[in-house]
């Protein structure tokens, strides 16, 4: 089944409606809450009126921070973590001071959605105004502090060094010196982020249901801001109309619809308009470089300095993994020997800064590759020879920058063969016949643009997945695992894999995600993790229950366990396919079987966790022909071409 690209078991449901997201999701008795949000980007709150709000028919609760002791508390970290750099607080709700557009001050829950939107119009908040501080150098220059106690507004920085960067720029024939910004962005996922919270009645667990990337990490924040034991909060994940990381960070949101479904005693759902998504959904990519590159005459890199400044909104949640990520992929995919770079992370007066695809990685591709280009300008040399002549090698290969990952490991990029891949990029957009024809168009109206860019990324990021394989007494198997999907296709390409490893039929194996009562533990989908972490974890969990299986079917078939096959979901002798068992008729006897006392557990199934050393590197090039109209302002699309090296394609299609 690896390397097969067989349908994906998710699509028929969603393509004939039976998707369920938050929204979708209904409760007996449900409630509604709004978030009431700063007007302003800095200021004090002076006033807050809830009165006229809690007035109004079929309005149940109106509160302030001052109102409901849980969102007086700070935001907790993540499984008991603190807090890198200077130090800093996210309230929950905002008591005195506001530090950026949209931050939540206050909450109110109705009867209805409308009836919530009428309420939130009648709430009243005073502001005295702060000094704002828009950009990075206003935040840098200013007497203002975003945070107290803080000597100015830089929240950390993260270096790296390979070399002697400023005596080898001292020996180049060329030098490039330029200043780069990258814009910010917001993610916007077609749907907006979503709760919706209730105790359950049999249990009285404390249910969450949220379109997250991360269901633990929002469980042990839950129950830490609530002040309740872990394993007393369920998340839970429906179907996920896109997340692009930032829905990955936990919210406010989270624990006020949390909070509120606890203290009132009834299912509160909160769904985010998108308004409301473009204010207060972590926002990324802010940052601003000052970079050098040597070159040597015949196009050599001889020397790479930057310094850049990252913009991480009001308050540095993601700390330094962003920053660090930029400073380890700017050399990319060629050979750096001297190599400095300082990344500074400041806080300004907008919404907080979250991982967003690529999260700092892409940043970096976008100033390497404008300094390649510059540099081949400057040298007269092709865009596409320039990266030829500095692309790492084969027989350079496990190649070590000399710089070490965010997690503490020396960086070695994985064996490939860069140049073979770039070149197979250019054929592909057929380069050489593009740049004929842009000399030939070069006086014309319509002019032909070339782009090139390569990358080199650190993927799959641990510390660790995990997975249940278990084969039921139906014939089925089913797979649980601590990661949720947003479309990524998940419960297809796991299951390949499980039924690759077990010797499943692949219509036998579902896949189930997105409760935490599930599976204990999951670090959460991002990063292009989960088939590098949970793909392993599957694999060898699979590979536990065939050996299970075997000693069960020898017991039964009366042959050495070394003699079992099993394929499609059916077990035999070696030799005699005849003579055979189905995997479900092999569960039951697993229940009692005498075979597997050695082993301490009856039963098929098992629970395994894959633990990387490290990240997994991939490379790419992607390059592009545009034609610019430059009389009519027109810009059109010609050929795109990629390249991307992903290792051992489990579904080529959906890679």
């Amino acid at each position: 089944m690896i390397g097969a690209s067989p349908p994906r078991k998710e699509d028929r449901r969603l393509l004939t409606g039976a998707g369920r997201y938050v929204d979708d999701l209904t409760r007996d008795g449900m409630l509604h809450l709004g978030v009431v949000r700063s007007a302003e980007a800095h200021a004090r709150i002076t006033k807050l009126a809830l009165d006229e709000a809690r007035a109004l028919p079929g309005v149940v609760a109106a509160w302030s921070a001052a109102e409901l002791p849980e969102a007086a508390r700070a935001m907790p970290g993540a499984y008991g973590a603190g807090k890198t750099g200077r130090p800093w607080r996210q309230p929950i709700l905002a008591k005195d001071v506001v530090r950026y557009v949209g931050e939540p001050v206050a909450v109110v829950v109705a009867e209805s959605a409308y009836r919530v939107a009428d309420a939130l119009e009648l709430a009243q908040v005073g502001y005295e105004p702060l000094p704002a501080l828009a950009t990075v150098e206003a935040a840098l220059a200013s007497t203002t502090r975003v945070h107290d106690g803080w000597p100015d507004n830089a929240a950390l920085t993260v270096r790296g060094a390979v070399g002697d960067a400023e005596r080898a720029l001292a020996t180049a024939d060329v030098v490039v010196h330029e200043k780069l910004r990258h814009p910010r962005l917001a993610a916007v996922p077609i749907e907006p982020r979503g709760v919706l919270a209730y105790r359950d009645g049999d249990s009285g667990a404390l249910v969450v249901w949220s379109s997250t990337q991360s269901p633990y990490r929002l469980r042990d924040i839950v129950a830490a801001a609530l002040e309740l034991p872990v394993e007393h909060v369920r998340v839970r994940v429906p179907d996920v109309g896109g997340a692009f990381g930032p829905k990955g960070s936990v919210y406010p949101e989270e624990i006020l619809v949390a909070a509120a479904a606890l203290r009132l005693g009834r299912p509160v759902k909160w769904v985010e308009t998108r308004r409301e998504s473009f204010a207060g959904l972590g926002q990324d990519r802010a940052q601003s470089h000052e970079v050098r590159i040597g070159f040597a005459r015949d196009g050599r890199i001889v020397a790479l300095d930057d310094r850049f400044f990252a913009d991480v909104g009001a308050y540095p949640a993601e700390e330094a993994g962003l920053t660090a990520n930029t400073v380890n992929h700017l050399p990319g995919p060629y050979r750096v020997a001297h190599y400095r770079n300082v990344g500074t992370n400041v806080v300004t007066n907008k919404t907080l800064n979250a991982a967003y695809r690529g999260a700092g990685r892409p940043e970096a591709v976008f100033v390497m590759e404008r300094l390649m280009d510059l540099g081949a300008r400057r040298l007269g040399l092709d865009p596409a020879e320039i990266r030829r002549r500095n692309l790492v090698r084969p027989d350079e290969m496990p190649y070590r920058p000399g710089l070490t990952y965010k997690d503490g490991v020396p960086i070695a990029y994985d064996p490939g063969d860069f140049p073979s891949a770039f070149e197979r990029a250019l054929g592909l957009l057929r380069y050489d016949d593009w740049r004929r024809r842009q000399t030939a168009q070069a006086g014309t109206a319509r002019r032909i643009g070339l782009g090139l860019a390569c990358y080199a990324q650190g993927t799959g990021l641990g510390p660790y997945e995990g997975a249940t394989v278990r084969v039921d007494p139906s014939g089925k198997v089913y797979v649980l695992i601590g990661v949720a999907s947003q479309g990524q296709g998940h419960a297809t390409t796991l299951a390949q894999i499980a039924a690759s490893e077990l010797g499943a039929a692949f219509e036998d194996v579902v896949v189930s995600a997105g409760d935490t009562t599930l599976f204990p533990f999951g670090m959460g989908t991002g990063g292009s993790r989960v088939m590098a972490n949970a793909g392993p974890a599957v694999a060898r969990t699979a590979r536990e229950v065939r050996a299970r299986a075997a000693r069960v079917a020898a017991e039964l078939l009366e042959c050495a366990p070394e003699d079992v096959r099993i394929e499609a979901s059916r077990a035999f002798v070696a030799g005699v396919p005849t003579r055979g068992v189905g995997l479900g008729r092999l569960a039951h006897a697993a229940i009692k079987s005498k075979a597997l006392r050695t082993l301490g557990e009856p039963g098929l199934n098992a629970c395994t966790y894959f633990h990387p050393e490290t990240v997994t590197w991939a490379f790419g090039t992607h390059a592009a022909v545009v034609e610019v109209d430059v009389e009519a302002c027109l810009v059109r699309l010609l050929a795109y071409a990629i390249v991307h090296d992903p290792g051992r394609a489990i579904n080529p299609t959906i890679v």
